[in-house]
C-alpha cells in the first residue's frame, strides 16, 4: 500500500490560516498580556531583592562592616 503524498500547499498551511481571525487576535492579546504580566513580576522581584539588600546593608553591625573592609590597620601604623 502506498501512502498518499501530500501536496506542497498542504504542508505550508499554518494553524493561523485555519483559525478565525478574531480568535487569533484574542490569542495574541492574551499572549501579550501574559508576557507583560511576567515582565512586571520580574521587575517587582528585582525591586524587592534590591530593597532587601539595602536593608541588610543598613542593619550591619560595626564588626560586619569592619570585616568586609579591605583596609588594614597595619598600613596606618
Amino acid at each position: 500500500m502506498k501512502k498518499p503524498s501530500k501536496k506542497k500547499d498542504d504542508q505550508s498551511v499554518s494553524v493561523s490560516d485555519h483559525l478565525n481571525s478574531n480568535l487569533l487576535e484574542q490569542l495574541k492579546a492574551v499572549k501579550k498580556g501574559l508576557t507583560q504580566e511576567q515582565e512586571e513580576r520580574q521587575a517587582a522581584l528585582e525591586r524587592q531583592k534590591l530593597e532587601e539588600r539595602k536593608q541588610r546593608e543598613k542593619n550591619k553591625s560595626f564588626e560586619e562592616l569592619l570585616d568586609e573592609s579591605s583596609l588594614s590597620w597595619k598600613n596606618f601604623k
